[in-house]
């Protein structure tokens, strides 16, 4: 019979292996840098014109909220001037439950706008409480493709305004709402 013989068979060192690992870890994070760094853009906002407010820097969240109703009730009034051939009233809206026309606790807790229609071309919503929610004007083109044009004013003391012009509103105050929309929204990159 032969003894049994035994072998101690010692680990190999896992000192090589984890450093080259660590070190290919490090390479691919350096050159993952070097791409960011090398590509990456600076997103600056475009600034807008002194009567111009941009929609999402420059309103409070009451009025982003009221901004955002008035565009959505927007295709809804425009199939009510079709059907009707005229706009239809703050009444009609506020009956039909479209914000931000309608009498709710929404429309209360953004500054109870009472709204009224101005000709056959415009809404204006009169903040009850301008520390919350400025007024708001809505102006509408016959062009149905063409986006309204909104503006607002935080003064306190202010009237219905009597002349619907780019300008007239301007000299009276009223700031253009601008929506703008670039990569710093979208998060698309395109090079």
């Amino acid at each position: 019979m032969s003894t049994p013989t035994t072998q101690i068979v010692r680990p190999a060192g896992a000192g090589h292996e984890t450093l080259n690992v660590l070190l290919l870890c490090l390479l691919i994070l350096a050159v993952a840098g070097s791409v960011v760094a090398w590509r990456g853009v600076s997103h600056e906002p475009e600034p807008v014109a002194t009567n111009q407010l941009d929609a999402r820097r420059d309103l409070s969240a009451s009025e982003q909220g009221i901004y955002a109703d008035l565009r959505v009730t927007l295709d809804e009034i425009r199939l009510l001037r079709e059907e009707q051939q005229a706009l239809p009233t703050p009444q009609t809206l506020a009956d039909e439950g479209f914000a931000p026309f309608a009498r709710d606790a929404s429309s209360v807790s953004r500054g109870g706008h009472a709204w009224q229609l101005l000709g056959n071309t415009a809404y204006f919503g009169h903040s009850q409480s301008t520390a919350v929610a400025g007024s708001f004007v809505m102006l509408l083109s016959a062009d149905d493709k063409a986006a309204p044009d909104i503006w607002l004013n935080r003064d306190a003391s202010l009237q219905a305004p009597t002349e619907l012009t780019e300008a007239a509103l301007s000299a009276a105050g009223w700031k253009q709402i601008v929506a703008q929309y670039d990569a710093g929204v979208t998060r698309e990159h395109r090079h």
